[in-house]
């Protein structure tokens, strides 16, 4: 069967280039590689063209203009046959057997997702010990988890879709998510709705490489405001109301207990910096749970981004 990497990037040459050696060197290889340029100048075409001659497997370059982080990922989809998708981020670089893992996982499973754990990779630049121990909160995906079959989905980065295990939505990601992010939030829910299953890899671990613009305390809560979101926002795509109401419920429960506790804690430097840290990555989802809506969505991606830089 088929399988196909997919790495969608914006303005990162350097991880670019990192992520695709990372792939270079996986057993098996995968059949292509393919890139999904985001950056409207096409900023990523000379890095792809310059290591298309040591890629020991087909790398193929793809232009998504358009910035979104939907887009990206469309287009990559778009420009592949192959049954399998792993897909790795542009700030992301796969450890020895990542590809072989998953692989095997969903061999094993017949899932029509299978994930693999994220480390937070060493040199993150905080003097806070408590943003570094958010940091590593968000960053990071290393849960407790038997190989194997799962209820719950986690994220793109570091993730198998196999074509074949259960039919995709056209297009594969939500354009309403370009800017603010969560499309794989969306995508993995549908995919759930028609009977997908899920499965997790241990042994497919790959390192994400933050930058240390996205470990101040302003950039950790948005990122954990969006992250609480998250289910509220698909709910609401998905028009059951009810569940909207209900993680409404939940993120004003969880707000008046996390955050006085996080406010005190911290303010006064009360306790362990992991302590401090989970609180105020719980009170910061817990707002974004109840404060969902798509205008006070932070926005990372997309002409956001592109605007920015």
């Amino acid at each position: 069967m088929s399988v196909a990497v997919l790495i969608p990037t914006f303005r990162r040459n350097a991880g670019l280039t990192a992520a695709l050696e990372s792939v270079f060197a996986q057993t098996p290889l995968p059949d292509e590689i393919i890139v999904a340029d985001n950056s409207p100048e096409a900023g990523a075409r000379s890095a792809v063209e310059r290591l298309q001659a040591e890629a020991p497997c087909p790398l193929v370059y793809v232009h998504a203009a358009e910035p979104g982080v939907a887009n990206a990922r469309n287009a990559g989809f778009a420009a592949t046959g192959a049954h399998r998708i792993a897909q790795l981020d542009d700030d992301e670089t796969a450890e020895p057997g990542w590809l072989a893992g998953l692989l095997a996982m969903a061999e094993q499973t017949g899932a029509a997702v299978v994930f693999g754990p994220v480390r937070a990779a060493p040199g993150l630049a905080a003097d806070d010990p408590v943003s570094l121990a958010w940091a590593e909160r968000l960053y990071a995906r290393t849960p407790e988890l038997d190989d194997g079959l799962i209820h719950a989905p986690w994220g793109c980065g570091n993730s198998l879709v196999d074509r074949q295990a259960c039919r995709l939505p056209e297009p594969v990601f939500d354009i309403l998510t370009n800017d603010i992010g969560g499309e794989d939030d969306l995508l993995f829910a549908e995919i759930e709705r028609r009977g997908g299953r899920f499965a997790w890899a241990s042994g497919a671990l790959v390192n994400e490489h933050v930058d240390p613009s996205r470990v101040t305390r302003k950039a950790l809560f948005k990122r954990s405001f969006a992250f609480g979101q998250g289910p509220s926002q698909t709910a609401a795509d998905q028009k059951r109301w009810h569940g909207v109401a209900l993680w409404m419920a939940i993120g004003g429960i969880q707000t008046a207990l996390f955050g006085p506790a996080a406010l005190v804690l911290d303010t006064f430097k009360l306790g362990p910096a992991r302590l401090r840290a989970g609180l105020l990555d719980r009170a910061s989802q817990a707002i974004g749970k109840w404060v969902w809506m798509n205008r006070f969505a932070p926005r990372f991606y997309g002409t956001a981004l592109a605007d920015a830089d």
